[in-house]
C-alpha cells in the first residue's frame, strides 16, 4: 500500500470559523496551506452560535471597552465582506425595572454606539411600547425600552465562504480527516503529523514548516499530545444552547433579555417561521463532540421568554434545539458568563518548529483573529506580505453592500424564469455564487430533478462538488436549514441524490483528496 505524503508550508488543525479564516488569510499571502478537519466544516462550535455578529453589549459590564470597540469595528468590515450572508438587524431592549435602571441602560447603549465609527447601522433610539409596534408582543408591564442595531450572520455558512476563498487561492481542504499525532520528523527540521482519513480509515502524513492549532475545543488536547508544558494558558470548556419554537412574534426585528441572573438571552426571528431563543453558559468537561441542549437549559430559555413575552412557552413546543462547546481563555472567572470572549494567540517553538495555538475567540472577531495570526506566522517564516482581507469580499459578497435587496431584484431580472422565493433564498444563500449552478439553464428544468420545496439536483450537485458535502447532516442543517422545513419525501429524494453524486464526484472523499493533491 502506497503512503500517502504531502508537505505544506503551513498546516492549519481545525476547520471551524477560526481555523478557515487563518488558512484563507495565509493563502492569500501566497503561502503554501493545508487545513484538516476532522468532520465537517464548521460541524464543532461555529455552527451553535446566535448568528449575530455584535459589538456585545453586555461585555460593557464587564469593563471589556477594547474588546467591544474591537467587535464593533469587525461588524461592518464583515458586512461589506459578505452581504448576502450577513445582514444588518434591529434590536429591541426592553427595560426590566427590578434589573438595571433605565439611565444606566440608556448610557450603555450610548457608548456601545460611539465606541467605534458606523458606516450602515444606525444609531439608538428609545422605545415607548405603548405607540411603538415593538411594543405589541410584550408584556404590559414593559413600558420602554431601546432599539439599537447588530448584525444577523448565517455562521455554517460563513465558515465555508471563508474555506471556499482559502481553496480558491491555493489552499488544500480535507474534510473527514482526523489529526492523530503532531510530532518532529525524525532527521528533518519540519513536524510530522499523522492523520486519519475519516473515510477510509487510511493513515496520511503531512510534513509542515508550522502548525496552527485552531481546534477549538481539542485545543488544549493537540497541545498535551505534543507538550503539556509548551503552553502557559488553560482554556475553558463552556456549553451554550439554543432552542427553536414556532414563531412568537411578528417583524424582523429580534429582542435581547436581561435575565435575572445578570445573563442576556437573545429571541430572534429564524427562518420566516421560527424564534431561535438563546443561549445558555454553563460549564462543560464532557466529549465536546458529544454535546446537547438539557432539560434544565430548555426550562431556562422558556422561563427567560416567558418573563417578557405575552405568547408563552414550554417545552413542548421547542421544534428542534443546537448546542456547542466554546473553548473560551480561562481568566478565572466563577461565572461561565463572565468569562472572557477575547481571544489569545500563542505562538511557540518546539525543537524549533514553530506551533502557534489559538485560545477563545468570538464569530464577530474571526478576521481579525485571523489577520493577526497570519502576522504573527509571516513574521516567523520570513514572508514580508502586508494584511489584505480588510476590504477584500468573500466568495459569493460581491454584490451592491449597500442594498442587498436592489442586488436581488437585479437577479430576479436576469432570472425571470425563477419564482421569486427560491430566487431569494439563491441570493441569501449564495450571492454571486448562484450563478455557478444557474449557467446555462433558461427554465426550471434545466436545474435536474425538483427534489421538493423548491429544491433542484443542480444545487445538490453544487453543493457536493464546491461546498465539501457529503452527508444528509451536512446539506440540511449546515450548507442550509432546510431540515426546519421540507417533508419526509423531498429528505429521501435528497438523500437520493446525494448517494448518487457522491460515487460520481470520488475526489470529495478524504482518501481521494490526497491521491489528487499529491499528483
Amino acid at each position: 500500500m502506497t503512503v500517502k505524503e504531502i508537505s505544506t508550508d503551513v498546516l492549519v488543525i481545525g476547520g471551524g470559523i477560526n481555523g478557515a479564516g487563518i488558512a484563507r488569510d495565509l493563502a492569500g499571502r501566497g503561502m503554501s496551506v493545508v487545513l484538516c478537519e476532522q468532520g465537517d466544516l464548521g460541524s464543532a462550535t461555529s455552527s451553535a452560535s446566535s448568528k449575530i455578529i455584535h459589538g456585545g453589549l453586555r461585555y460593557l459590564e464587564h469593563k471589556d471597552f477594547k474588546l467591544v470597540r474591537q467587535s464593533l469595528m469587525e461588524r461592518e468590515v464583515l458586512l461589506r465582506s459578505a452581504p448576502h450572508l450577513i445582514s444588518p438587524m434591529d434590536f429591541v431592549l426592553p427595560h426590566n425595572k427590578s434589573q438595571r435602571p433605565y439611565w444606566l441602560i440608556r448610557l450603555g447603549v450610548f457608548l456601545y454606539d460611539y465606541l467605534a465609527p458606523r458606516d450602515f447601522l444606525p444609531g439608538s433610539e428609545g422605545l415607548n411600547f405603548k405607540t411603538h409596534e415593538f411594543g405589541a408582543p410584550l408584556k404590559d408591564e414593559y413600558k420602554r425600552g431601546i432599539l439599537y442595531s447588530d448584525c444577523w450572520a448565517d455562521d455554517a455558512r460563513l465558515v465555508l465562504a471563508n474555506a471556499l476563498d482559502a481553496s480558491e487561492k491555493g489552499a488544500q481542504i480535507f474534510t473527514r480527516m482526523k489529526c492523530k499525532a503532531v510530532r518532529k520528523k525524525r532527521g528533518a527540521q519540519v513536524w510530522r503529523i499523522t492523520c486519519e482519513d475519516q473515510i477510509s480509515k487510511r493513515e496520511v502524513f503531512i510534513d509542515a514548516k508550522c502548525v496552527i492549532n485552531a481546534a477549538g475545543p481539542w485545543v488544549s488536547q493537540i497541545i498535551e499530545g505534543i507538550d503539556k508544558k509548551l503552553t502557559e494558558y488553560k482554556t475553558r470548556l463552556i456549553k451554550g444552547s439554543h432552542i427553536i419554537v414556532p414563531k412568537i412574534f411578528e417583524g424582523s426585528q429580534a429582542y435581547t433579555l436581561q435575565n435575572d441572573d445578570g445573563r442576556v438571552v437573545f429571541a430572534i426571528p429564524y427562518e420566516g417561521e421560527f424564534t431561535l431563543i438563546g443561549t445558555t453558559d454553563v460549564n462543560y468537561r464532557g466529549d465536546p463532540a458529544d454535546v446537547s441542549a438539557s432539560k434544565d437549559e430548555i426550562s431556562y430559555l422558556c422561563k427567560a421568554v416567558n418573563e417578557y413575552f405575552k405568547v408563552q412557552i414550554n417545552p413542548a413546543d421547542v421544534v428542534s434545539t443546537y448546542s456547542g462547546v466554546r473553548s473560551l481563555f480561562d481568566d478565572g472567572k466563577d461565572n461561565a458568563s463572565s468569562v472572557t470572549r477575547n481571544y489569545k494567540l500563542e505562538i511557540k517553538d518546539y525543537q524549533g518548529l514553530p506551533i502557534l495555538s489559538v485560545f477563545g475567540g468570538k464569530l464577530t472577531s474571526y478576521r481579525k483573529l485571523s489577520e493577526q495570526a497570519a502576522n504573527m506566522i509571516c513574521e516567523r517564516m520570513g514572508n514580508a506580505s502586508e494584511p489584505w482581507t480588510e476590504f477584500a469580499v468573500l466568495p459569493g459578497g460581491d454584490i451592491n453592500t449597500a442594498d442587498f435587496y436592489m442586488y436581488y431584484k437585479t437577479f430576479q431580472r436576469e432570472f425571470a424564469w425563477l419564482p421569486k422565493e427560491i430566487a431569494y433564498r439563491y441570493c441569501k444563500t449564495y450571492g454571486s455564487r448562484a450563478r455557478f449552478f444557474l449557467r446555462g439553464a433558461k427554465r426550471l428544468e434545466d436545474l435536474g430533478q425538483h427534489l421538493g420545496g423548491g429544491i433542484y439536483e443542480a444545487e445538490i450537485a453544487y453543493l457536493v462538488m464546491k461546498e465539501w458535502a457529503m452527508t444528509m447532516e451536512d446539506i440540511l442543517t449546515r450548507r442550509s436549514k432546510w431540515g426546519l422545513h421540507i417533508t419526509d419525501e423531498t429528505k429521501a429524494n435528497i438523500e437520493k441524490v446525494l448517494r448518487k453524486y457522491k460515487n460520481h464526484f470520488s475526489t470529495h472523499t478524504a482518501d481521494s483528496q490526497f491521491n489528487n493533491a499529491s499528483k
